[in-house]
């Protein structure tokens, strides 16, 4: 048996030791019960007796080089590993700051902020009313009788008989009138839902309704109303027509356009080539719908109308399609 061979052995398994899992193995692999120093010693009994002794103590210093000099790779692994996190804990002042990502308010926030502004400066105060309505409120007072075909064009959730998520926010207008008498000058901003999906509708949405009743009051204050809000939204220079319409609970009715925001009154893909985007809903409120509430249709008269918020927005920042606004892309929040 030679000492220095073995010797060699050692010193060519300590050099390979590059990490911990190295210093497991070849701990195993020198000094486990069955490792290499293990075969060394078994051969012992195989020599004379005379050199037992001598072999037996080289043997023995050989192992306890090995040991050492494992204890001392691993405490070197050990700092060189508490050092790498130090290293990875370590703010260096000197960098430059990372900017923290800054929220945005929602385009739909923004737009509904902007809409209750504008009508807020011309007289209007906001006021709200329940999600869940009764089947009176949100049909029946407004003219929509249990048979009116106008039922089926409002997709409505029902909850149970006689109990639905409201399909407007017209029923606030309802409420309000319920409460006080003329003059109600509101505007009615909230959540809607109707069995609806795809590019330009979702089955919930946002509206902005508004109403107005006070003796003498004329199509022509509400040509002037909706003429204001769209040139204080889109600029002073949009265009503004009156179609003729229908709703149950306005007589006249009229769907009110704005020259289109994209293309300018040019035609384009956006407005169909017609120059003109329809934006909203409107007309003079439904004598049926006074006396409903208890208000006498000879002595006072008004005039109601109703848009989409999405819509709005849509055309103020120019998108395509309404489902942007419920993914919560923050590539896309961020742009507002």
């Amino acid at each position: 048996m030679d000492i220095k061979e073995l010797k060699d052995i050692v010193d060519r398994e300590l050099a390979s030791i590059k990490n911990r899992d190295d210093l497991i193995g070849k701990k195993t692999y020198l000094l486990g019960r069955k490792g290499l120093f293990s075969e060394y010693i078994e051969k012992i009994k195989l020599l004379e007796k005379e050199d037992r002794k001598t072999f037996g103590g080289e043997i023995n210093r050989l192992k306890l080089y090995a040991e050492e000099s494992l204890n001392n790779l691993k405490d070197t692994l050990d700092r060189a590993e508490r050092e790498e996190k130090e290293r990875a804990l370590r703010i260096d002042v000197t960098l430059p700051g990372k900017m923290p990502l800054v929220g945005r308010s929602h385009p739909i926030a923004q737009t509904l902020r902007e809409m209750v502004r504008i009508f807020s400066s011309l007289g209007f105060s906001v006021a709200e009313g329940p999600d869940i309505e009764s089947d009176f409120y949100n049909f029946e007072a407004l003219n929509i009788p249990g048979d009116h075909p106008a039922r089926d064009m409002q997709d409505t959730f029902y909850i149970k008989p006689g109990i639905v998520l409201r399909t407007h926010t017209s029923p606030v207008q309802i409420r309000v009138m319920e409460s006080q008498l003329p003059p109600v000058r509101i505007i009615a901003p909230g959540a809607v839902y109707r069995c609806d999906h795809d590019v330009s509708h979702t089955p919930m949405f946002h509206q902005v309704e508004g109403l107005m009743i006070d003796r003498g009051v004329r199509f022509s204050d509400l040509k002037g109303m909706l003429s204001a809000f769209a040139q204080d939204m889109f600029g002073t220079e949009t265009k503004v027509r009156f179609r003729p319409s229908y709703f149950p609970f306005t007589e006249p009715s009229a769907e009110v356009d704005i020259g289109c925001v994209i293309c300018r009154g040019e035609g384009c893909r956006v407005c169909k080539n017609t120059g003109w985007l329809e934006i909203l809903g409107s007309g003079m409120v439904h004598p049926q719908v006074l006396r409903n509430v208890g208000y006498d249709p000879e002595e006072v008269s008004g005039f109601a109308f109703g848009m989409g918020v999405e819509r709005i927005a849509m055309l103020k920042f120019g998108i395509d399609d309404i489902r942007m606004f419920f993914q919560n892309d923050v590539r896309f929040l961020s742009q507002f």
